[in-house]
């Protein structure tokens, strides 16, 4: 069986990132083991379509080690992803609590659809806060080196909702 698509494809690798000054030495964000592979529809991930392009065709057992440069992955940050927003709106009531409104700081949101999001917090402006609703590898070489652990037919259900965990 070969990743193609509609198939849910299980990965362990370690992701180290670079930003684009050549000397930019990769330093690990993440490592996706075999106690925590991750998991994938490819075709309908919504992961950069040259990471899932490096894994087509490729079988249970093939390693693989690629880069993605900053265009093939999530692009350079888009400035009107910047917002200021109320600090009022991070309350209690919604779920927030005071130590989790530091710079640096990623909050869990929700969009107008309720599809789940995040925002880094780049500034506490006093009354309002400085969000960055840029994908957190914006502007990063990604590199993956890692293996196929998994690959198996999507289900009906998988097929329509999408799967990655």
């Amino acid at each position: 069986m070969k990743v193609n698509k509609n198939m849910v494809v299980g990965l362990t690798y370690e992701l180290k990132v670079t930003n684009e000054e050549p000397e930019s030495e990769p330093f690990s964000v993440e490592v996706r083991n075999e106690e925590d592979p991750f998991f994938f529809l490819f075709g309908n991930s919504g992961l950069p379509e040259a990471f899932e392009n490096r894994l087509k065709d490729k079988t249970k057992g093939d390693p693989f080690e690629f880069v993605l440069q900053v265009d093939e992955a999530y692009g350079k940050p888009d400035d009107e992803l910047i917002v200021s927003v109320p600090k009022s709106q991070f309350n209690q009531e919604r779920g927030f609590q005071e130590d989790m409104l530091q710079e640096g700081n990623f909050l869990p949101l929700v969009d107008e659809d309720g599809y789940p999001m995040q925002a880094k917090i780049v500034k506490d402006l006093g009354e309002e806060l400085l969000l960055d609703f840029n994908h957190p590898l914006t502007g990063m070489n990604l590199h993956f080196e890692g293996e196929v652990l998994e690959i198996r037919e999507a289900t009906d259900k998988e097929k329509e909702e999408g799967f990655m965990a």
